[in-house]
């Protein structure tokens, strides 16, 4: 075989690795079941269970926030969110959260929230909150 076409494979060869590799390493949606299984940090999109009281005492401990929510597949979970509780949670209508199961809760280092605009009924406005915007370490947007 000529160095030439050896060449080439382990080209082609190396250009299907890293194919493979952004693939798997892409970041896609998840569920709890999914979280469960895997170890790892996930997103996990789905609702506030409203009918599930949100537990958060500023007085006991501001840095601790926890609530139900249902994924995707309708499953529900306790989230615990190490921060302060994210204003109008109530009224998203949509959660994306980013973090890992522990035991049978799933512990969120990010909350992204879709909650209806104020100004427009058909516009969406997003409001993110992560655990070094809750403890002063990124400083926070202001607000409209």
């Amino acid at each position: 075989m000529k160095k030439s076409s050896v060449i080439g494979i382990i080209i082609i060869a190396l250009a299907i690795a890293m194919i493979i590799v952004m693939y798997t390493d892409s970041s896609t949606y998840s569920t709890f079941t999914e979280a469960k299984e895997e170890q790892t940090e996930l997103y996990v999109v789905g609702v506030l269970n409203k009918e599930k009281a949100l537990h958060y005492e500023p007085t006991e401990d501001a840095n601790h926030f926890s609530f139900y929510m249902y994924d995707n597949d309708s499953t529900e979970c306790k989230v615990v969110f190490r921060g302060a509780k994210p204003q109008d949670i109530e009224r998203s209508e949509q959660i994306v959260l980013t973090g890992k199961m522990i035991g049978n809760e799933f512990h969120a280092s990010k909350i992204l929230m879709k909650c209806p605009s104020k100004y427009q009924e058909n516009e969406v406005e997003v409001t993110e909150v992560s655990t070094a915007q809750t403890l002063g370490f990124v400083e926070a947007p202001a607000a409209d």
